[in-house]
């Protein structure tokens, strides 16, 4: 294989994993916003304070926020990290955000 064809084959191949990492980002963003509407329908939080309990969580307990987002959707109860987020009242309330 000559020049160009060698550079070729790296460009697809630097393409293909680029492509395979937006995937892997879209998937991650997808559930996350899941998470953060089923947080908020739960608690009756907006979707930003839904988002920062979920990042809360995950930091504080150091997981990955798409792990701890996965959770909440697949799970019908919502993941103890959220709740200690929530119990521990680093969650605005309704009357903060009124």
């Amino acid at each position: 294989m000559n020049g160009d064809g060698e550079r070729l084959v790296e460009l697809v191949d630097e393409l293909r994993k680029r492509n395979a990492q937006l995937e892997l980002a879209l998937s991650s963003r997808i559930v996350i916003e899941q998470a953060k509407g089923i947080l908020a329908e739960r608690y009756r939080l907006d979707l930003d304070s839904a988002f920062a309990v979920l990042r809360g969580a995950a930091r504080r307990h150091r997981l990955r926020i798409h792990v701890l987002a996965e959770a909440v959707v697949t799970s019908p109860r919502t993941p103890s990290a959220i709740e200690l987020e929530l119990v521990q009242g680093r969650a605005p309330s309704l009357s903060e955000r009124a």
